[in-house]
């Protein structure tokens, strides 16, 4: 059992699932931080101001906050849109990476071709 758990355990399978999940907690980090002091204070002003965590209603002797429901969701659009839009640029940064590597494939090949198409000329005459 040791063995098997060791084999499991170095494998390098998990080592890049650590990495990934270290790197995608300080993702999370930096994002979150991004939202709450930059976009959400930017998108209160351009609301008016509006603070939903100071809603709330009260049932019997207990107070619920909806509001701060209604906040934390509205945290969620904002931070999934932020991601959203970072992942849209990577993604126009990859795609113009592809579409410069396959053009040099395609000149490549169409060397390859003309240089085929000139050694059976020569191979004929």
């Amino acid at each position: 059992m040791w063995k098997e758990f060791r084999e499991f355990a170095f494998q390098g399978n998990i080592f890049d699932l650590a990495v990934a999940v270290v790197i995608g907690s300080a993702f999370g980090a930096i994002v979150t931080s991004f939202v709450e002091n930059i976009i959400t204070p930017l998108v209160g002003i351009l609301a008016g101001g509006i603070d939903f965590t100071g809603l709330s209603i009260t049932v019997g002797n207990a107070e619920v906050l909806y509001g701060n429901f209604i906040q934390s969701f509205v945290d969620f659009l904002i931070i999934a849109f932020a991601i959203f839009m970072a992942i849209r640029v990577l993604s126009k940064f990859k795609k113009k990476e592809e579409k410069a590597v396959e053009e040099e494939v395609d000149k490549q090949e169409q060397l390859l071709t003309e240089i085929r198409d000139l050694l059976k000329e020569q191979h004929v005459k």
